[in-house]
């Protein structure tokens, strides 16, 4: 074996350990409610602002996701809960992955704990009100310490399935001033597209429970991709809430007040142009639309 051979066996090497590695803490957790309702999940548009981890509503226990140490927690006995805060009674899990579980919003009840250290499936606490919520619940939100970022929960927990793939329910160009166009004859030149998709139900949540945000919205121009914004994290930079889409970009460009994200900015030129979305959620299952456009 000569040593260009060699290293490429070294690489896909490497390449398979750093995978299996990740496919390990990625199918680790599971979900933190069996009988819970998901209302909003992580990504959504909720008018304009992003959903930075799943929220449900009623249920009763609320279980741990992994085995981890709890690093705080804040319950009506403690001398932090006289201070107002968002979260309400909130509890934080330190996992060896290197992610953190996050519990808010809860009941306010004191949650008393024999042990930092808590196992899988456990109870943490139950669900009410507390914080900044107005319904009986919980919100659940996942950390990734060593990046700094909020991760999607529907990337991590196990099994993720859906009944059915997800739906675009619009598309629009909007041109410099912000104005829809209505009409499929354009003149050249730049505009925002902003996509209104519903994401698949997954099996995995009681009935009535809202579908998952997509995992990616593409969009392409005559076969040629020019934007793609996924769903996968959340960061922070400058202390601006950022998401991925061909490069950071910040929250408040990508979710409009309509429901709709923006998921790409092209410029189109004279010709008849083919604008193609496609969207696809965590299990891999997509959907696409295409738009015939006539440019002058």
């Amino acid at each position: 074996m000569n040593i260009f051979s060699r290293v490429i066996v070294i690489v896909l090497f490497i390449i398979v350990i750093f995978y299996s590695s990740i496919s390990d803490s990625m199918d680790a957790m599971s979900w933190p409610s069996e009988t819970a309702v998901l209302v909003r999940n992580f990504g959504a548009n909720d008018n304009g602002k992003l959903v930075l981890g799943m929220h449900f509503r009623g249920g009763q226990e609320i279980l741990a996701a992994e085995k981890g140490e709890i690093i705080f927690t804040r319950a009506k006995n403690d001398p932090a809960s006289r201070l107002p805060s968002p979260l309400g009674a909130w509890t934080a899990i330190d996992h060896e992955n290197g992610l953190i579980s996050i519990y808010s919003r809860y009941s306010e009840e004191d949650n008393s704990f024999s042990s930092t250290i808590i196992e899988k499936q456990q109870p943490i606490a139950l669900s009410g009100i507390s914080g900044w919520s107005e319904h009986d619940g919980f919100y659940f939100m996942i950390f990734d310490r060593e990046r700094r970022r909020w991760i999607n929960p529907a990337m991590i927990i196990t099994p993720v399935l859906e009944t059915r793939p997800p739906q675009i329910v619009s598309v629009e160009l909007r041109d410099s001033q912000g104005v829809t166009m209505l009409s499929r004859n354009l003149s050249q030149g730049r505009y925002k597209v902003y996509v209104n998709v519903i994401g698949g139900m997954p099996l995995t949540t009681p009935a009535g429970s809202a579908p998952f945000a997509p995992q990616r919205i593409e969009c392409l121009v005559n076969g040629a991709e020019v934007g793609s914004l996924n769903f996968e994290d959340v960061s922070a930079k400058d202390g601006t809430m950022m998401v991925s889409r061909n490069g950071l970009v910040p929250v408040k460009q990508i979710y409009s007040n309509s429901l709709a994200f923006e998921a790409a900015e092209v410029f189109l030129t004279r010709g008849q142009i083919t604008l193609e979305v496609i969207v696809k959620d965590i299990t891999g299952a997509s959907r696409n639309s295409e738009t015939r456009l006539i440019v002058n």
